[in-house]
């Protein structure tokens, strides 16, 4: 049967034509035999089944064939996603304009007249078989500029979250007092967010949001500190009450710095982020806090949740002035001020959360 046919290995392309008159067959393969690989199809079945184990450069396509037409066929070959990239070129009679524009809509690239000229019939082979081959040295060629792109990109956001850590390292050695503080911060986040998230509360405010954007601009959530004089932020004993409005500059400092570096980039959104976690995180739920006295939800939601995590990580870490809270009591001491300094939406869920607050960096 010809569907069993041996299909020839050549480095020359491979056009299949289907054709149920057998002169046409001999007419195209002799025409175009010197210069392509010919799969001769009798039928549209034949060519189904051929394409199942072979898939040419392009299908000429009779229109006119019993029991499935070239349109039938065509539809099949469209519809399959193995062959619907192929080129088809289809093969009709004479001034069939209305069969022409058929296969023309149905994604036919071009129209061959019977009987064959065979100089057009060359002309417009070769023609789609060039196109084929521009199209594949040009997709390469967007394949490695993508490559190139990505790599590049990859590169400059490694050397962007290398040069973070470095500052919000630098920041906390300028501190002195809370070696990994950043590091624990962010895990604490994260996982209030996620609890966040699982809860299904402040879904609005949460649709569309970037975690990982939330968590990785947390790191400079302290940054307007390189601004405190280090006889106030290194002071080893409690700080005066001048001395805590010093302090108290901190969140305006990193977010007017961050802003600044707005105006420097059209990448806005990271720094948008750590400006507003900057600014807000010393803001307290029932108004009282600082730098801007906000309330409640006048607060940005990415502060409000920087609070308990770095509230959270004061109390249960170690100062000259006060020894380390257990896990425990940190969490007792939070959920009291629901309400007060914290949101109490948020105090819900960190409830459920906390203890996967105890995690240890190393196991996140």
């Amino acid at each position: 049967m010809e569907n069993n046919q041996k299909l020839v290995t050549t480095t020359k392309p491979t056009v299949m034509v289907v054709d149920d008159n057998v002169v046409n067959l001999q007419v195209a393969k002799k025409a175009l035999n010197q210069i392509y690989n010919i799969v001769p199809a009798t039928s549209g079945q034949t060519a189904l089944n051929l394409l199942e184990r072979c898939f040419p450069s392009l299908i000429l396509l009779d229109i006119n064939m019993p029991e499935m037409d070239g349109f039938e066929t065509l539809r099949r070959i469209k519809n399959n996603e193995a062959t619907q990239h192929i080129p088809v070129i289809f093969l009709t009679a004479m001034n069939d304009n209305v069969c022409e524009l058929e296969g023309l809509r149905m994604g036919a690239v071009d129209y061959v007249t019977k009987p064959f000229s065979i100089p057009l019939l060359i002309q417009r082979v070769d023609l789609h078989i060039e196109l084929i081959e521009q199209k594949r040295v040009l997709q390469n060629y967007n394949d490695n500029l993508m490559k190139m792109v990505k790599e590049k990109t990859k590169t400059i956001e490694e050397l962007q979250h290398a040069v973070i850590y470095a500052l919000s390292d630098l920041i906390e050695c300028r501190d002195g007092l809370t070696g990994g503080h950043v590091t624990r911060t962010q895990i604490y986040l994260k996982e209030l967010a996620n609890g966040l998230v699982l809860s299904g509360k402040y879904a609005k405010e949460l649709e569309g949001a970037d975690i990982d954007l939330w968590v990785e601009s947390a790191q400079l959530h302290d940054i307007g500190k390189v601004g405190i004089p280090d006889n106030i932020l290194k002071k080893p004993t409690k700080l005066t009450e001048e001395e805590f409005t010093v302090i108290k500059t901190h969140p305006e400092i990193g977010e007017r710095a961050l802003r600044n570096a707005m105006e420097m980039t059209s990448a806005k959104d990271f720094l948008l982020h750590a400006a507003i976690v900057a600014a807000s995180h010393h803001e307290r739920w029932d108004g009282t806090g600082y730098p801007y006295g906000l309330k409640a939800e006048n607060i940005p939601l990415l502060g409000r949740m920087m609070a308990i995590a770095d509230v959270y990580d004061a109390l249960v870490s170690e100062r000259p002035y006060k020894k380390a809270f257990t896990h425990e009591t940190a969490v007792n001491i939070i959920i009291e001020e629901s309400g007060k300094h914290f949101d109490p939406v948020l105090i819900e869920v960190f409830k459920m959360y906390s203890h996967r607050f105890v995690q240890k960096p190393s196991e996140e």
